[in-house]
């Protein structure tokens, strides 16, 4: 730790979803908190079904080691954000976001026409739950979204066996609309590498994303628990496409991930492709969101310095983290 550092202020917040958010969870309830660090700002939102420690271990993390990988990208948000607010200006300053998938937490037709209606033209669903039902909607789904491209994420929830029976039930249409299958089953290089000659339909690392994910055809960077330059270089070696995403977490974590992107593709031009930087839908409205603008695929930079949101920030209260 910086010994000339003050000690954190923390402001805890209670994300409310508007349904159940992917098939390891059973919340419809999140906490964490909002850090001020010398004057910058972060998001820190732990998800134990991920792997990170409870709320209140990282906090304890956050006065001492810092060891955990959502604390230390906490801090590297507020760090960049302190270093912007310095000379006023936004991160967001000439910054082209890349523009966004959109998040369905639930296999619904309605939430598919909504989106599309939104301007959305790849659309990410959340299964895991029955992957035979999931995949008799799914071809119903392509026969009447016959335009869309689709992201389709099992969060490890099923087996190599049932990913393989699942893309055996869909229909030759439904194979050919799908842009990849995320987290199918836990990361084996043997399994994912025989999905893949099987099937050819590209698979997406993303909870076990590390350099070493070789079998993968796509690199899924969550900023809030990953180091993007690292993994985006593994994957460019790799011949892997690059896809960023948000934690599912407060809009002060969507902003960073959407910061984190356009840098990336500053530093790698073109790296990155159509990510998933829009989430601020799965949660009920709050003013935070709502500077976020309508769910779209285009992002909308928070007004202000840093990160943004300057005046809400001002507004909270704020609670020093001994």
């Amino acid at each position: 730790m910086n010994q000339a550092e003050t000690k954190p202020l923390i402001s805890r917040y209670r994300l409310k979803a508007r349904g159940f958010l992917n098939s390891i969870s059973k919340r419809r309830e999140f906490e964490g908190v909002l850090i001020q660090l010398d004057g910058g700002f972060a998001c820190l939102h732990p998800w134990p079904e991920l792997g990170d420690p409870p709320l209140e271990k990282c906090l304890a993390d956050l006065k001492g080691a810092r060891r955990w990988p959502v604390v230390k990208r906490a801090i590297r948000c507020a760090q960049y954000d302190r270093a912007a607010r310095e000379n006023e200006d936004s991160l967001f300053e000439d910054m082209d976001v890349p523009d966004s998938h959109a998040t369905l937490a639930a296999a619904e037709q309605e939430q598919v026409a909504a989106a599309q209606g939104a301007g959305f033209g790849i659309i990410k669903v959340k299964f895991g739950h029955d992957h035979r039902k999931e995949a008799e909607w799914f071809n119903e789904a392509i026969d009447q979204f016959p335009t869309l491209r689709w992201r389709l994420d099992f969060n490890e929830a099923i087996s190599s066996e049932q990913a393989g029976e699942f893309l055996k039930w869909l229909e030759a249409p439904s194979r050919h609309a799908i842009d990849f299958i995320e987290d199918p089953c836990p990361y084996s290089p043997k399994q994912w590498s025989g999905l893949f000659r099987q099937f050819r339909v590209p698979l997406a690392v993303d909870r076990e994303s590390s350099p070493h994910s070789e079998a993968a055809q796509v690199m899924v960077i969550k900023p809030a628990v990953d180091e993007p330059l690292l993994l985006a270089e593994a994957a460019l070696q790799h011949q892997q496409r690059i896809v960023v995403t948000s934690y599912m977490e407060h809009p002060v974590g969507q902003a960073f991930a959407a910061w984190e992107a356009a840098r990336l593709n500053l530093q790698l031009p073109g790296a990155v492709g159509i990510s998933g930087l829009q989430t601020q839908h799965l949660f009920e409205p709050d003013a935070f969101a709502e500077m976020l603008g309508e769910w779209s695929p285009t992002f909308t930079p928070p007004p202000g310095s840093g990160i943004g949101f300057d005046d809400l920030f001002e507004t909270l209260p704020w609670t020093r983290l001994y």
